[in-house]
């Protein structure tokens, strides 16, 4: 079978093309991971859907196909927490913190990823010693090599794809919560009709800093997702009142001596432990998010110590 009849589905023409079913989509995504599709007909398919905006149950639908094509299973988990960012003015990946706090607060966290474009400061990698206990970070490129080619395809088309939006939405280590950032804000709402069509319940969806899910402590940040089972759109409160850039161009931060006490940033702390009240807030360890930011507050002061707190 080509991917022939699913390019002339989208691309006839004005009053003759239609999106993809979520059927539809499954079962082009399932024959481009096979290998098997001409990379023509992928690329035609891609930009069309980027040109015109993808739907949700085009994105359910190929990641519904992602999750057939990965049969391995990763770790059992608490949190999914992907990791696609990749813009050229990230800074350092304070998220990684955030998530380890969680850890901290007694789940296991799974996060997975791949981040091209970007400055060696802002390399997740170079760092992952600091994800401690309870966060498993699987690289894309071990996880899905079908799916790091597809991603990979943003050097060749100078544009991203669905495929950013599907990996995002991925979750293979089949945790109940979900955490995303977008960079695009209309993303924010088309993830979580996506994943209400797969059965999600529980997600919570942020702009973040260039996609990554790490909240702008001195901004009030709209919060999508879902909260068991319903569509929820909920405001976090700025957590600090002066304005600047989450990463400021030049400005380095330490991420050990930040964890380890050794320099004190204001703002780096609010990015940390605002990111984690949202993802506490997420798997419900807190009732309002008031509450999750005081206790990711009560994790970072508690962060050297022996005991973890318990949600």
């Amino acid at each position: 079978m080509t991917l022939a009849p699913f390019v002339r589905i989208v691309a006839r023409g004005a009053g003759r093309a239609r999106p993809l079913t979520q059927d539809e989509a499954q079962e082009a995504m399932t024959l481009i991971l096979s290998g098997e599709a001409a990379p023509e007909a992928i690329g035609a398919l891609l930009m069309v859907l980027r040109l015109r905006g993808e739907t949700p149950e085009e994105i359910a639908g190929f990641t519904a196909a992602l999750r057939a094509h990965v049969t391995g299973r990763l770790p059992d988990a608490d949190l999914d927490w992907p990791s696609y960012a990749a813009g050229r003015s990230r800074g350092a990946p304070l998220f990684l913190l955030a998530a380890r706090l969680v850890a901290q607060a007694g789940y296991r966290v799974s996060v997975h990823g791949w981040n091209s474009h970007q400055t060696a400061s802002a390399s997740l990698r170079d760092v992952i010693d600091l994800a401690g206990p309870g966060v498993i970070y699987t690289p894309l490129e071990t996880l899905s090599p079908a799916a790091f080619k597809l991603l990979n395809l943003r050097d060749t088309f100078g544009l991203r794809s669905c495929i950013n939006t599907v990996l995002r939405m991925w979750n293979p280590a089949q945790a109940p919560v979900s955490v995303q950032g977008v960079f695009h804000p209309s993303y924010r709402g088309l993830q979580a009709q996506a994943a209400d069509l797969l059965g999600q319940r529980d997600l919570a969806i942020i702009k973040g800093g260039g996609g990554e899910f790490e909240r702008h402590p001195s901004k009030d940040i709209a919060v999508f997702g879902l909260r068991r089972g319903v569509h929820i759109e909920a405001c976090a409160d700025a957590l600090v009142h002066h304005t600047r850039r989450l990463h400021e161009a030049g400005a380095h931060v330490d991420l050990h001596a930040l964890w380890h006490g050794a320099v004190q940033d204001d703002f780096a702390t609010a990015t940390v432990t605002g990111t984690a009240a949202l993802a506490l807030w997420a798997l419900d360890a807190a009732p309002t998010l008031p509450d999750a930011e005081t206790l990711a507050r009560a994790l970072w002061d508690a962060r050297h110590q022996t005991e973890s707190l318990s949600a």
